[in-house]
């Protein structure tokens, strides 16, 4: 049984939402709210979905600043009279400039020679390539078809790319059929959305030159599921990008992607997995890892002091957790690119023995080009730093600021502070002092962080966590019904009852016992909501510094 309020009839709420923050690091998210653009797809739109542009952008306001710089030194050499090493210096930079000329004209020749170029600068050579047994399924088999969620990937010309389960070489009559289905209705001047077959819903994502499927049975919704098309979409861009992968499909329309995408199953299929157990995907949040203030001040502070030419992103990830987050001044994350970070650590154990190197795409941040990363787990500790910057040849500028950086952590004792904070793991429902509660997922809308209790009794099984989360899904469809969104919805179900409330700041989703009625329920989400205010300063990242 479910009670709802809709949007037109809200009541007052609370004047304030913990978490909030006018400095956020990472760009401010409602739900569903920009999946608007993939409702209105037509069908001879092809332009990407993507911004472009900031890398180059960066590049261009760094060397800007570095030619001013060599002209001030120009002139002060002029005023002295050495004019004739100025002339040297100029003809010296315009060979430069010939020469990087030259180069592109050999990287840009054919086929292979762009495929070459794309595998020397992508992630597949930076991790250790392993492979997954659910390739081995039989795809006839009825242990296939029972998979609650399948999702296929293929080119327009109906190449498979990517099956979750099973080897997508044996699915190729059933990616022709999905291609053909896709065509059909392109010629009709529209575009196929989604299909209900029995108790699976089908959705389809269109993002030129690839075709995207989900097929669930688990309940989600066709947005839900959109969403997480959305990220295995992203998953791809981040190790070929959005103009590496159109200009493969302009010269060769029946190209096979999974030469170029050899090795990087793995990421797709953890971030599938992660999807389907990680309210950071459902929210489009990201969850902060519990800390004391002052020593994430600390953290932060020597980051940002060790700052170099280029550096547009330090990260400090714990446990698949946000540490701290430091930006260049103008540019921040999108919390689904932070996502993909995350799912790359999560599923590669090759960072955690030495300092990587790794070039990667943040689509939301410009789908157009590489962001080089390193990365080095700091101490033998979880915490795990990523420097990000736009030179690719700064490895050695960006292994003496992690050294600084870790020196400097050092210090302060700051890597035992997130050891201890690991080991202790998240607050409990008890601390937060609401009898009646048994979990709760918080998001403040404006810094794109979440937070949640740990899993406590009755949800100590997995199976019961993977249960309450599903029930945490269809609340969420409900509340952010395209036709009917609502602003508090109050679901009684045999084991819980759960109030979902959205407002202009925050979401939340408490789960009480079966027997709580509404009324006791919004009084306990206001305490709730104290109990989160007077923590902000260790749940959230409120202030992250800047470059």
């Amino acid at each position: 049984m479910a009670t709802s309020v809709p949007s037109h009839q809200n009541p007052d709420v609370q004047a304030y939402s913990p978490g909030e923050s006018n400095n956020p690091g990472l760009v401010t998210t409602d739900s569903f709210k920009d999946l608007e653009e993939d409702y209105s797809y037509e069908a001879d739109d092809v332009r990407p979905r993507h911004p472009s542009g900031v890398i180059a952008e960066i590049v261009e306001s760094t060397h800007t600043t570095t030619s001013d710089s060599k002209e001030s030194n120009l002139e002060k050499s002029n005023s002295s009279g050495n004019k004739e090493d100025v002339s040297t210096d100029v003809n010296h930079v315009e060979d430069g400039k010939e020469h990087l000329s030259n180069d592109a004209d050999v990287f840009t020749e054919g086929q292979e020679a762009e495929e070459q170029r794309v595998r020397s600068g992508s992630v597949l050579q930076k991790v250790e390539t392993t492979t997954d047994v659910r390739i081995e399924e039989d795809v006839h088999s009825m242990k296939w078809k029972k998979h609650k969620k399948h999702i296929f990937i293929l080119s327009e010309a109906g190449k498979p790319i990517y099956s979750r389960y099973g080897n997508e070489d044996k699915l190729v009559t059933l990616m022709g059929v999905i291609q053909a289905l896709i065509s059909f209705v392109l010629d009709d001047k529209d575009c196929l959305r989604s299909v209900v077959a029995g108790g699976h819903l089908i959705v389809f994502l269109l993002r030129p030159p690839l075709i995207l499927v989900a097929a669930a049975s688990t309940g989600e919704s066709q947005q839900q599921l959109l969403l997480q098309l959305r990220y295995m979409h992203n998953q791809i861009l981040s190790v070929l990008t959005h103009t590496q992968l159109t200009k493969i499909f302009e010269q060769r329309r029946n190209y096979d992607l999974r030469r170029l995408l050899s090795g990087t199953e793995k990421f797709l299929n953890s971030l599938a997995d992660l999807m389907d157990t990680d309210p950071c995907f459902l929210l489009s949040a990201v969850r902060g890892l519990p800390l004391d203030v002052s020593v994430r001040d600390v953290i932060g502070q020597s980051m940002q002091s060790a700052k170099i030419k280029d550096l547009v992103f330090a990260i400090l990830i714990a446990d698949g957790q946000l540490v701290t987050l430091v930006h260049m001044k103008k540019y921040i994350l999108h919390p689904a690119d932070l996502h993909l970070v995350i799912n790359l650590l999560k599923a590669s154990s090759a960072f955690e023995t030495s300092d990587s190197w790794v070039p990667i795409c943040l689509p939301n941040f410009d789908s157009s080009g590489y962001l080089y990363s390193h990365i080095s787990y700091l101490d033998h500790s979880p915490a795990c730093l990523l420097l990000l910057t736009v030179d690719q040849m700064a490895f050695k500028e960006m292994e003496n600021c992690k050294q600084k950086i870790v020196e400097k952590l050092r210090k302060y004792n700051c890597l035992a502070a997130i050891k201890r904070a690991i080991k202790t793991g998240s607050y409990t429902c008890q601390e937060v002092g609401v009898g009646e509660l048994r979990h709760f997922l918080y998001k403040n809308k404006s810094t794109a962080q979440f937070t949640s209790p740990s899993w406590g009794a009755p949800y100590s099984e997995p199976e019961e966590q993977e249960r309450l989360y599903s029930l945490y899904r269809f609340v969420h469809q409900k509340v952010h019904n395209q036709a009917r969104p609502l602003k508090i919805l109050f679901y009684v179900g045999a084991h819980e009852s759960v109030l979902g409330w959205v407002t202009t700041g925050f979401e939340m989703y408490a789960v009480f016992s079966p027997l709580t009625t509404k009324q006791v329920a919004i009084l306990a989400i206001n305490k709730i909501l104290k109990w989160i205010k007077r923590e902000e300063d260790r749940l959230f990242i409120l202030n992250p510094p800047e470059y």
